[in-house]
């Protein structure tokens, strides 16, 4: 796992970086992953769109911003993500927020299909979900945590109709995009800040 991890970081992008590929890719016609869909494209697109107003409009509450910046330990947050993930055009910018407040918290980008072996230690419910938050302690490369690929209320949302319809519809996951809308990012900023709170070094000695 350290070495795969180590692999993973090296090719890793800033969240920076990792926006100006998307840009690029949104403008090229072009998207991350393996399937170079016309449908991945087109949400590539999308995704460019959201991520440009979520970085703009997006705030973090003054009692957040207090926990945040009370943290002490250096991390780092590896994100395991594609361009064309609807869930992830909401997810990123909230946690690249956060981390911008705290200099002991870098956050890193990679692809999914470029990393899958980083990818399959990190399933969920055997899926190859994105995006997927690994949170690395950067003085001993401990996984201390993992996040993703919803918040909390928007994995509950999901399950709940999942459990009583089976899939998820076009219809469903319009739904989903209207609650990502209205939440403004702050589930994330609510779930990832509890995190930081749960962090005891002792208990990774």
């Amino acid at each position: 796992m350290e070495s795969i991890i180590k692999t993973a970081l090296k090719n890793s992008l800033t969240y920076s970086a990792y926006r100006d590929l998307v840009k690029r890719l949104s403008e090229q016609n072009a998207t991350t992953g393996l399937e170079q869909t016309d449908a991945h494209i087109n949400f590539t697109k999308l995704n460019e769109r959201r991520m440009k107003r979520w970085d703009k409009t997006l705030k973090v509450p003054e009692k957040a911003q207090k926990k945040i910046a009370e943290f002490n330990h250096k991390v780092t947050w590896l994100v395991i993500t594609e361009s064309w993930c609807g869930d992830a055009a909401h997810v990123l910018p909230p946690l690249n927020k956060v981390a911008e407040i705290n200099d002991n918290i870098t956050l890193k980008v990679v692809l999914r299909d470029e990393n899958r072996a980083l990818m399959n230690l990190f399933l969920t419910n055997g899926s190859s979900s994105v995006p997927k938050l690994i949170v690395i302690e950067n003085e001993t490369n401990a996984v201390l945590n993992t996040y993703g690929p919803r918040p909390t209320e928007a994995a509950s949302f999901v399950n709940r109709y999942k459990a009583k319809y089976g899939s998820l519809t076009p219809e469903f996951k319009e739904d989903l995009q209207h609650w990502y809308n209205n939440d403004k990012g702050q589930n994330v900023i609510k779930d990832v800040v509890e995190l930081l709170l749960e962090f005891q070094p002792n208990a990774y000695q």
